[in-house]
């Protein structure tokens, strides 16, 4: 992970970013004066960076320069929304939650290579993906849903972080999607988090309707929209 942090001349923080091997880099609500300069410090830092997401004018700024300074084109390649919890809708199916643990790996690491090709990021093997894994369930953060015995549903969630939390991976295999799981999953982590006085948010894709429908019907209400671009 990098972080990279602008500071005004009373070094007051004005803007931050961030690059994680997963969600690439994160511009989040950075001003579109302040990209250049992080530019200059990506381009030195993270010449290899993939991808990097924005709100539209930011992100395409960013995109322009880091691609010149790098040598690289870049195209669209997702457009997400960014969702916050308001009101609390508790949500059901068969089955039950529990904390995945180290013996769930075999199960929950072909799932999440799956979840990474879906959402676009490149897998990058078994070995990493199970040593990501590994890392969430050590930290008690990531939850399954087992029905008849079988794990059907994986959620994830990251780090509170100034009382901010992010919900996410969430991934259900295609043969057990239509049966509530995913909703029921992210909703109970979502309760959880909640009652630990966090504010919880996650990302969707804007282009999969029924994600956006499913957190919508558990509370999610959306906060802004956000670009992905993809450099080559």
């Amino acid at each position: 992970m990098v972080f990279v942090s602008v500071h005004d001349n009373t070094d007051k923080v004005i803007g931050a970013v961030l690059w994680r091997s997963l969600r690439g880099i994160q511009l989040a609500g950075l001003p579109i004066e302040l990209v250049p300069p992080v530019v200059d410090v990506l381009a030195e830092a993270m010449p290899g960076a993939r991808t990097v997401h924005g709100a539209e004018e930011p992100a395409r700024f960013f995109a322009e320069q880091f691609g010149a300074r790098t040598g690289q084109a870049f195209a669209v390649v997702d457009r997400s929304r960014l969702h916050v919890l308001g009101d609390f809708v508790d949500q059901k199916a068969e089955g039950a939650p529990r904390l995945a643990t180290s013996a769930d790996l075999d199960i929950v690491t072909p799932m999440f290579g799956a979840y990474r090709v879906e959402v676009g990021n490149p897998d990058e093997g078994a070995a990493a993906n199970r040593h990501w894994l590994l890392q969430r369930i050590e930290r008690e953060r990531l939850w399954v849903w087992e029905d008849g015995g079988r794990v059907v549903t994986m959620v994830g969630h990251q780090n509170p972080v100034f009382g901010v939390v992010r919900v996410g991976p969430v991934y259900t295999p295609p043969e057990c999607r239509g049966r509530g799981y995913a909703s029921a999953l992210t909703a109970h982590v979502t309760r959880l988090l909640r009652d630990s006085g966090d504010q919880v948010c996650l990302n969707t894709d804007l282009a999969n309707p029924t994600s956006n429908k499913i957190y919508a019907a558990i509370g999610y209400r959306p906060v802004q929209d956000f670009v992905g671009y993809a450099f080559t």
